[in-house]
């Protein structure tokens, strides 16, 4: 059995302790990778991963699942939005059809320039 600073035996930790752990207390992930051919950089992926407890989160500040419409349950809100913005977009194709110049016009435009 392994033995701690203090001299006392340690009890070895299953996952579901080291989980609780990692809930309760939290734990980021934070790391780059550049890729890079003859000092050009072709890409960069930024990572940053916060694992935690919603209470956790809650506690500094983090409680975007509130707000964010997909996650709170407003799917009705998101629906009528959604059939507003289809009969908008409707309405502007309409608009752009009447606006329309005849083919001939187009041809002509397009020579001159």
């Amino acid at each position: 059995m392994p033995i701690d600073d203090r001299g006392l035996q340690r009890q070895p930790q299953g996952l579901v302790d080291i989980l609780d752990k990692i809930l309760d207390k939290g734990l980021v992930v934070a790391g780059d990778v550049k890729v890079s051919l003859a000092n050009v950089e072709l890409l960069t992926i930024q990572l940053r991963l916060v694992i935690c407890s919603i209470d956790k989160a809650e506690a500094i500040g983090i409680n975007w699942w509130r707000s964010d419409r997909f996650y709170s349950g407003d799917r009705a809100l998101q629906d009528s939005e959604l059939t507003a913005l289809k009969a908008r977009i409707d309405e502007l194709e309409e608009q752009l059809k009447s606006k329309e110049l005849p083919s001939g016009a187009k041809s002509a435009e397009r020579k001159g320039r």
